[in-house]
């Protein structure tokens, strides 16, 4: 009777070392909630995707298996670029292009901070990803979920969950990563530089016109992002018409926010253990880091380009702005601004290329589809 105990303790132990790789998951989506409740990175994203993290990594639940309910997600809202499509559309509803109407030089610093898009994609080519892999890892560096998913999708299904995970961690870790780069290639005098913000009205006529402006723009030199700008123009034209408060605001707020919620627990559902704990995701992680790094730096030093050009009168802080996490990396830059000069308010200023951002990566990405395929 002892032996037979102690045989099924043996056995019972040897199972459930078998899923050591599951508990590694759930440590990491512990993190995550971590991140998320104590330094507030992203709570929206991070504790979503935790949840759909564990849910997919409980030994013989079934739910990230075949028919289960994080892969019928999947299914339904990833293979068919449904959500991704759909937070473009409430992303542009939220979106107000003031800033960057008033000032549209900002937009030059959203379009460097793309180099870090490019630059990865030649590095990932060079550690023997295919063309198509390695555009969809390149997308990371726009700090875009939303467009890395979409990407992905297009050119490299199978690396859907490395590259979903990576692009939304590190669009929350945006206050952990951008500040040291940007101390790093700006001096004391450029980061003090404050841009005084006066509002000027723009009219009614020409935030209805811009939408408009851009989708020809991007349908001229990249026809495949226009399900990404389309969306977004969309949105932006719901709020910016003034006559269809409804919709605008189930955009802004009920649409964005189930979105969310099902668009966080798909991408984690999935991070399955044994998908995911390979050398070809930390190569994804570490490309993708490479790749965020380099827009950062890319867009400062292109800041302090513009702040030269300008005789001084630009911070070229703004640039660490032209990546898409909106509107997390402006506040980065107004955070930054503020510990150098208590008097420096850059919120507005950094708005601008934030958007420009946005649209940098999506064009990027039709670019990107358009080559690789």
């Amino acid at each position: 009777m002892l032996t037979g105990d102690i045989t099924f303790d043996n056995q019972f132990f040897v199972e459930l070392a078998s899923f050591w790789d599951n508990g590694v998951m759930f440590l990491i989506a512990i993190g995550f909630i971590y991140l998320a409740i104590e330094k507030g990175f992203e709570p929206l994203l991070l504790i979503t995707i935790a949840a759909g993290m564990m849910l997919a990594n409980i030994p013989s639940s079934g739910l990230a298996e075949e028919g289960g309910f994080l892969v019928l997600l999947k299914h339904i809202g990833l293979e068919t670029e449904l959500f991704p499509l759909l937070m473009f559309l409430g992303l542009g509803a939220l979106t107000d292009f003031t800033a960057l109407i008033q000032r549209p030089s900002m937009a030059l610093l959203g379009a460097a901070a793309q180099i870090g898009i490019f630059g990865t994609l030649i590095g990932a080519t060079a550690l023997a990803f295919n063309l198509e892999e390695a555009g969809a890892i390149a997308i990371i560096g726009g700090a875009d979920g939303p467009t890395a998913i979409f990407v992905a999708v297009e050119l490299a299904p199978e690396l859907l969950g490395p590259i979903a995970i990576s692009a939304y961690s590190y669009m929350a870790m945006v206050p952990l990563i951008q500040p040291p780069i940007m101390r790093l290639l700006t001096t004391k005098q450029e980061r003090s530089v404050v841009m005084l913000y006066e509002p000027k009205p723009v009219p009614k006529i020409v935030r209805l016109l811009f939408p408009f402006v851009i989708l020809i723009i991007a349908a001229l030199v990249a026809p495949k992002s226009i399900p990404l700008i389309g969306m977004f123009m969309f949105g932006n034209l719901l709020r910016e018409s003034g006559v269809v408060d409804r919709l605008a605001n189930t955009a802004q707020n009920e649409l964005i926010n189930i979105t969310t919620i099902l668009l966080g627990l798909t991408v984690g559902g999935t991070m399955v253990a044994e998908r995911f704990l390979n050398p070809e995701t930390l190569q994804i992680f570490i490309l993708g880091l490479a790749a965020f790094t380099v827009a950062t730096a890319s867009g400062v030093l292109f800041g302090k380009v513009m702040y030269l050009a300008s005789g001084r009168k630009i911070n070229p802080l703004l640039g660490a702005a032209g990546v898409s996490a909106v509107p997390m990396s402006a506040r980065v830059v107004q955070k930054v601004a503020l510990e150098t000069n208590p008097n420096n308010y850059l919120i507005m200023h950094a708005m601008g290329p934030n958007v420009a951002g946005v649209l940098g990566s999506a064009i990027a990405a039709g670019v990107i589809i358009s080559y690789a395929h």
